[in-house]
């Protein structure tokens, strides 16, 4: 089943990254939404629904980890997929971000082609 990917939301808590993924998504035709720390996210993702949240691990506050797994507990936001954007490398990173409900995973610095590649995946029905 394919699903249209248009809008998304970015929570992180670093401009430079934000402004990095912006640049790669508004290139690409997508809508932007952006959120500075997961409080924030999960707030905005409850309110616009967007089609994909890429997410940041570590932020102040709740971090990544507790955000998604919120999200993808929560019955108004569990069916918008998350892939998580972080500089935490580790396998049991990955793994554990993946239990918490994201769908996918990609290390900083994001490369362009490996983000573009995972949406369009997630697009062509890549995921429940």
């Amino acid at each position: 089943m394919s699903r249209e990917i248009r809008r998304v939301l970015i929570i992180d808590d670093s401009p430079t990254e934000r402004f990095l993924l912006t640049q790669i998504l508004f290139a690409n035709n997508f809508e932007v939404l952006v959120a500075e720390n997961g409080e924030d996210g999960v707030a905005k993702a409850r309110e616009l629904q967007p089609d994909l949240i890429l997410m940041d691990v570590v932020m102040p506050g709740m971090n990544g980890f507790q955000a998604t797994r919120q999200l993808s507990r929560d019955a108004a936001t569990k069916n918008i997929p998350i892939i998580l954007c972080t500089t935490k490398s580790q396998q049991s990173d990955k793994v554990w971000g993946l239990r918490q409900g994201a769908f996918d995973y990609i290390t900083k610095p994001v490369e362009r082609t490996l983000l573009l590649a995972k949406i369009a995946a997630l697009a062509s029905g890549g995921f429940q």
